[in-house]
């Protein structure tokens, strides 16, 4: 029998609830500053969206050292009446608990899961604590394709910069819907919706004490979710106000989580995607308006530098992971002056190809295979933000279209050459 990850108080408020029809839990870690906020708008989205169902707020919290629980605890609605068209037929619960385990999101939300399967809830969700754009639409949003038209599993849709997300624009949302056919966007926005259902199955997935985990839950939760054919959608919430950051940053510690984890259910669920020969549009939830977004400076001269600092220094290890063609091609495009830069498109997918083959195949060091992908991940900013910097957030979004079908276009070079020279022993 599996350990139990609960301590006996929660234990004891699930034994006095007995069940929930709807459940959204927040993850947090010194968030004092915002988190008042977002537990207000997700109250007020309970009590407005659904006021006949049984409802509860989980705060599971990795040790917060500013009185973040504390502030979960007292924060309640003021003016709750000017929000209602009817009053609750029950209170909006909460459960604010610590959470065990490795440190990180993916242990918050494994403690979210097991309270969500002790209550039977039949709808879920997980939302960002250092939101400052939530509203009490966002738990409509996120809650009723799953309750009302039996979806297991809600991807936001946000509106953002189209200098911020430039990971998931660049590579994840691209490879992965190449990968497994379905057009979500967001497949790491933190803001998820899911059913009891899959929140049950998430729960006996052996990641919990992996990397994965760490740093990967949201890519996991939507692969996851996919691969295992559950049924996706995705809801739109307007903008994502966060703490967004310049690409030229740096960011190589982001990149390497996330691909890292993309890469490593890439080999989890190859069977799957495998057999994927297209990709389709999944349900859309929510109406679509135009948003202010705030400005993000975008250093060029900065990224281009490590691009080519990277062709300089990088290419022992390139050559053990790219094709020689490939380096041929990333030396002409260094000798380009900032302005003209460019990095096309179909010798990018072949890289994130090549890098995600050499991965598979152990052929040196992970660590340093996904760390040497950092200069080129920044050489291909640089091209985007050049053949974008006039361009609407249409055009924008062209293009990166233009991206996801070339992944798609390219996806038979990867097929080919999965099981070719696959390493039996890793050298990590």
């Amino acid at each position: 029998m599996a350990k139990e990850i609960l301590n006996k108080e929660v234990l004891t408020q699930i034994k006095e609830m007995k069940e929930v029809d709807v459940l959204v839990g927040i993850p947090s870690f010194n968030n004092a500053r915002t988190i008042p906020h977002v537990v207000r708008a997700v109250s007020a989205g309970l009590a407005k969206y659904f006021p006949k169902h049984r409802t509860l707020l989980v705060n599971s919290d990795g040790g917060s050292t500013d009185g973040t629980p504390e502030l979960v605890k007292k924060t309640i609605l003021e003016d709750l009446d000017v929000l209602l068209m009817e009053h609750p037929l029950y209170p909006v619960h909460k459960i604010v608990t610590p959470y065990h385990g490795i440190p990180g999101k993916g242990s918050a939300f494994r403690t979210i899961f097991r309270i969500a399967q002790a209550l039977n809830a039949k709808a879920c969700a997980v939302v960002d604590s250092d939101l400052r754009s939530i509203t009490p639409e966002w738990i409509e949003l996120l809650i009723e394709p799953v309750l009302i038209h039996g979806y297991d599993f809600v991807a936001p849709f946000y509106k953002r910069h189209k200098y911020d997300g430039t990971i998931t624009n660049s590579i994840v949302y691209p490879l992965t819907r190449a990968l497994y056919g379905k057009r979500i966007r967001q497949p790491i926005g933190g803001d998820f919706g899911f059913s009891g259902k899959l929140a049950n199955h998430y729960l006996q997935k052996k990641v919990y004490d992996t990397d994965v985990a760490r740093f990967g839950i949201d890519i996991w939760m939507t692969t996851t979710a996919v691969a295992d054919g559950f049924k996706a959608c995705q809801s739109f919430l307007g903008a994502k106000i966060h703490q967004a950051k310049d690409p030229g940053a740096d960011l190589s510690d982001m990149l390497v989580q996330v691909v890292s984890s993309v890469f490593h259910l890439m080999e989890a669920y190859q069977e799957v995607w495998a057999k994927v020969s297209s990709s389709e549009p999944v349900k859309e939830f929510g109406f679509q308006f135009e948003v202010g977004l705030e400005p993000i400076h975008v250093n060029l001269e900065r990224m281009l530098d490590n691009f080519k600092r990277g062709v300089t220094d990088l290419v022992p290890i390139w050559e053990k992971i790219l094709s020689h063609d490939v380096i041929v091609r990333l030396k002409e495009i260094a000798a380009l002056n900032v302005m003209e830069f460019r990095f096309p498109i179909e010798l990018w997918v072949r890289i994130v190809h090549e890098f995600a083959l050499a991965y598979h195949r152990k052929t040196i060091s992970r660590i340093h295979i996904l760390k040497s992908l950092t200069p080129l991940y920044l050489g291909r900013c640089v091209s985007f933000v050049n053949e974008t910097v006039d361009s609407s957030a249409e055009e924008v979004e062209e293009k990166i279209e233009a991206l996801c079908r070339e992944f798609e276009n390219q996806k038979i070079f990867l097929l080919a050459n999965w099981d070719k020279g696959k390493k039996t022993k890793s050298r990590r």
